[in-house]
């Protein structure tokens, strides 16, 4: 039995940034030497909850950092960013290409939004989407847990989604970062384990 009075067909995972060019070797970060484990096994773990949300009706949606190309297919990079990220480059979270897309062991995506700053909602079609599937719930993953799962799980709450951080779901660059970003989040909406989110949810 689940706990929550909304039914899984009203429900989604949302995993937000969990891309090619973020997580694998050969993309954008893996290329520049930026990652951690933590982040590194997050596929993995959220996957037999993905398997499981699917086989319940609920929906898996995909929010995917986007580096907009502008003239000469030049990525339009804010200037914090940039500076942040100087490796970035031509070609990287290009939309509609491999590096943009959700890593292979989460994949298929029932939603898939573009984003262009932490926030899933900042200037996207998320919530224009998530009302007309009728999606009321939402089980937040993805990375970092500091920068886009927070933002979004804040956005989540004031949009009044009836929203769960995946505290193992989700990974920063340092377990201190992390553990310290879950923990101000605990006033904004409910904190869970995938394993306490799967035994609520059922067998398939």
């Amino acid at each position: 039995m689940i706990a929550s009075p909304v039914p899984m067909e009203r429900t989604a995972l949302l995993i937000v940034d969990l891309q090619n060019d973020f997580m694998h070797p050969e993309g954008a970060y893996g290329r520049a030497g930026q990652g951690a484990a933590a982040i590194a096994a997050l596929p993995e773990r959220l996957a037999p909850l993905a398997a499981l949300v699917r086989a319940h009706g609920g929906f898996i949606v995909s929010t995917q950092f986007t580096l907009v190309p502008g003239k000469g297919g030049e990525p339009l990079i804010s200037p914090h960013l940039k500076a942040l990220r100087p490796f970035l480059a031509k070609g990287d979270f290009l939309p509609g290409a491999w590096g943009h897309q959700l890593v292979d062991t989460l994949q298929p995506a029932d939603l898939v939004v573009e984003k262009i700053a932490y926030s899933a909602f900042y200037m996207t079609r998320l919530e224009w989407v998530l009302r007309k599937c009728g999606i009321e719930r939402l089980m937040v993953a993805g990375i970092v847990t500091n920068g886009g799962v927070a933002s979004t799980v804040r956005e989540c709450h004031v949009r009044d989604f009836d929203t769960i951080l995946l505290e193992d779901g989700c990974a920063a660059f340092s377990a201190e970062v992390h553990e310290t970003a879950v923990n101000a989040l605990r006033p904004v909406g409910r904190v869970a384990t995938i394993a306490e989110m799967m035994e609520e949810i059922g067998p398939a």
